[in-house]
């Protein structure tokens, strides 16, 4: 029967329409499910419920492929309905046939450690298919987020809504596994031994990749084990005169100081910057030279205790996924020297990577604790060797401020100016709103920062308040950095509705203000910064900010594009 189609009063009128609404309210229901299974580890239920998703996603399909339906597709006002759901129908079917098979029957365990080392023989065996289903889940995602949602029927834009935040999630675990796969091998000396250095960033003392390179341990691999090897903290490579050179941009803004320091290193938000200094630095105090730079912080030690429970450190509190954090970053500085709370913090790292190759883990809690901390950049690698260093491209592992958009991106990089460690207090939320189009093809954005401080008026040790450079060793000094969109710039600075000056620059194609931000004991100050974007039709926008031990309250507000 080849009825009208058409939608009326929020109901569909037709037989072939009430079947294709009915199989497709099923597949997307069961595909929600199925993607839910797969994220927690659940593959028997899995399994079953693949089969009916197949039936109804199959039956989806047809009634929504005949020449009927492509007819009402050209018809006015319904027509873009039916399209949409004839978009939903296809994606859903692919994802049955083609991610969802090849997902369950890959071995999601061979990415992690057994017997304390990880198989890496079968983990490149499986990295093709691997691959494969991270290619198959991602295009579902990008078709279903191009479906138009004006128009559709409430039960059907719920279920798509739906539907795609479980692929969200199902496409950021293939996305880590994908990953993984590629790049865990040679890492942990599948082609012979390796050496890294992995560092801790502080974020109570902010720098702009997250905080301060604090302790630091040597990462030995060879065919797919890991050990510790020498450990110790930033302090004990002293300084650096004459400095290291540092590019021309980042001396601009920042004198030779991440040349000088190992602190300073990541002044600047370009990791392979940072990590090159710090790498070099470390090979010209103790003559060991490592093929690359891990860095994490004590937010992703918490994301991974979530998955393995608490561990024991020695002379230590256990570490928990809830506790960790205040742990290391305030409760330490409370009641240990600087000299012990770079041991006890060395110690921690390693105790909790320990426990990893140790400990069976669940592979896909292990995976979306992973895929969490690098989507907040909270993982950062460089390789020393240029073909390693180029397969994680502009990837948010990288840490590269990449020179080119493929959407504006604002940056906002915190670096501490109190010389103090007062940035576990801090709770920053950023707002980012595209505005107009402008008449030469570049759009307005407008960018609210607020950071409140949530530090006491007293009682803090000697140890967080540090050198007190706010002048009040209770207030939060931190230098606001906004870098422009790639080709865009800055145009006007606001502090609480004050215009307020600020240190102008560029880096890697964007224009930069820094602001100087102080914040008293529960007080709140707000930044706002107009935006110029290169020329761009997009309505969208996102923002790349520094990782803080509160993670960020965020808000991107788009608009139509300029073409529309």
């Amino acid at each position: 029967m080849v009825g009208s189609l058409l939608l009326v009063t929020g109901g569909w009128v037709g037989l072939r329409g009430w079947q294709a609404r009915a199989h497709l309210l099923n597949a997307a229901g069961l595909a929600r499910d199925l993607s839910g299974q797969v994220v927690g580890g659940d593959v028997d239920r899995a399994q079953r419920t693949l089969a009916a998703l197949q039936e109804q996603a199959a039956a989806a399909r047809a009634a929504t492929g005949d020449p009927g339906w492509s007819l009402g597709r050209r018809a006015p006002f319904a027509g873009d309905n039916l399209a949409a759901v004839r978009q939903i129908a296809v994606a859903i079917d692919n994802l049955s046939r083609q991610a969802f098979p090849a997902l369950l029957r890959t071995d999601l365990s061979s990415l992690l450690p057994s017997g304390g080392k990880v198989d890496v023989g079968r983990l490149r065996t499986i990295s093709a298919e691997i691959t494969g289903v991270d290619g198959a889940v991602q295009t579902v995602r990008t078709d279903l987020a191009e479906v138009p949602t004006d128009g559709l029927v409430r039960q059907v834009a719920q279920a798509l809504d739906g539907l795609r935040a479980e692929i969200d999630r199902l496409a950021a675990l293939t996305a880590a596994a994908d990953q993984a796969a590629r790049l865990l091998p040679p890492l942990l000396g599948a082609d012979g031994p390796r050496r890294f250095l992995l560092v801790s960033q502080n974020p109570a003392e902010l720098r702009a990749t997250g905080g301060m390179f604090g302790a630091y341990a040597v990462l030995h691999t060879e065919a797919g084990r890991v050990r510790m090897g020498r450990q110790g903290a930033s302090a004990e490579l002293q300084r650096f005169t004459p400095p290291l050179a540092v590019p021309p941009e980042v001396r601009a803004a920042w004198g030779d100081l991440p040349g000088i320091y190992p602190a300073d290193v990541n002044l600047s938000p370009h990791f392979p910057t940072a990590a090159a200094l710090y790498r070099e630095m470390f090979r010209r105090k103790t003559g060991v030279t490592v093929d690359g730079v891990l860095a994490v912080d004590p937010v992703v030690l918490s994301y991974l205790l979530a998955v393995t429970g608490p561990v024991l450190v020695p002379g230590g509190a256990p570490l928990a996924s809830d506790t960790v954090v205040r742990t290391l970053l305030s409760d330490a500085y409370q009641r240990l020297d600087t000299l012990e709370q770079d041991r006890f913090f060395a110690a921690a790292g390693a105790r909790v990577f320990d426990t990893m190759f140790t400990k069976n883990v669940n592979p896909r809690g292990f995976l979306s604790a992973f895929d969490r901390a690098v989507r907040e950049r909270r993982i950062l690698f460089w390789s020393a060797r240029p073909e390693e260093q180029r397969m994680f491209g502009d990837s948010r592992m990288a840490g590269v401020l990449p020179e080119k958009d493929t959407v504006p991106t604002v940056g906002v990089f915190l670096n501490d100016g109190s010389g103090a460690k007062l940035g576990y207090y801090l709770r920053p939320t950023a707002t980012l709103t595209v505005g107009d189009c402008q008449s030469d093809g570049r759009r307005e954005l407008r960018l609210r920062i607020t950071l409140h401080s949530a530090a006491p008026k007293s009682g803090l040790s000697e140890s967080v308040l540090g050198l007190g450079l706010a002048g009040d060793p209770y207030t939060v000094r931190t230098l606001v950095s906004v870098h422009s969109p790639a080709g865009g710039t800055v145009l006007s600075a606001r502090l609480d509705g004050v215009e307020t000056a600020v240190g102008a620059g560029s880096e890697r194609n964007r224009h930069t203000a820094t602001a100087n931000v102080e914040v008293g004991p529960g007080a709140t100050r707000t930044l706002e910064v107009a935006v110029l974007t290169a020329k761009t039709g997009s309505g969208s926008a996102e923002l790349w900010l520094t990782p803080t031990a509160t993670p960020w309250t965020t808000q991107v507000v788009t608009a139509p594009s300029c073409d529309q």
